[in-house]
């Protein structure tokens, strides 16, 4: 049984950063893909950045620049590291993760969420202007 479970998320005055962390743990072995997506009230939930096993990264435009996603293959810890945060950036920030996806390994295949089969119960960030 695979488990995700975020962690990281507070409240920063804008400008600031946050670094979130994602723990897998059960049968996680050659998960390829795991991807963080947030979520606003009122609004649909969005990816916010993917990456693959060869650690290709891939992000939504609205943080580019801002935000990196990494791993740390010996811990099984997925990152998003959050600088320069808006206040548009504040919702609940989701871990997710799935061996195979639907299609090609791109930033529009990932940002469905039925591509991924795997979630965690997810971290609240929140930016004040």
């Amino acid at each position: 049984q695979v488990q995700l479970v975020e962690s990281g998320g507070g409240s920063v005055r804008a400008g600031g950063s946050l670094r979130l962390s994602c723990a897998s743990s059960g049968y996680t072995d050659n998960m390829n893909y795991m991807a963080w997506f947030r979520q606003a009230p009122g609004k649909e939930r969005e990816v916010v950045a993917g990456r693959d096993s060869d650690g290709s990264t891939r992000y939504a435009d609205s943080v580019k620049g801002r935000f990196t996603i990494s791993k740390d293959n010996a811990e099984n810890t997925l990152y998003l590291q959050m600088n320069n945060l808006k206040p548009e950036d504040t919702a609940m920030y989701y871990c997710a993760a799935d061996w195979l996806l639907p299609g090609p390994p791109t930033i529009a295949t990932m940002s469905s969420q039925s591509a991924f089969g795997y979630w965690g119960q997810g971290t609240q960030v929140t930016v004040s202007s």
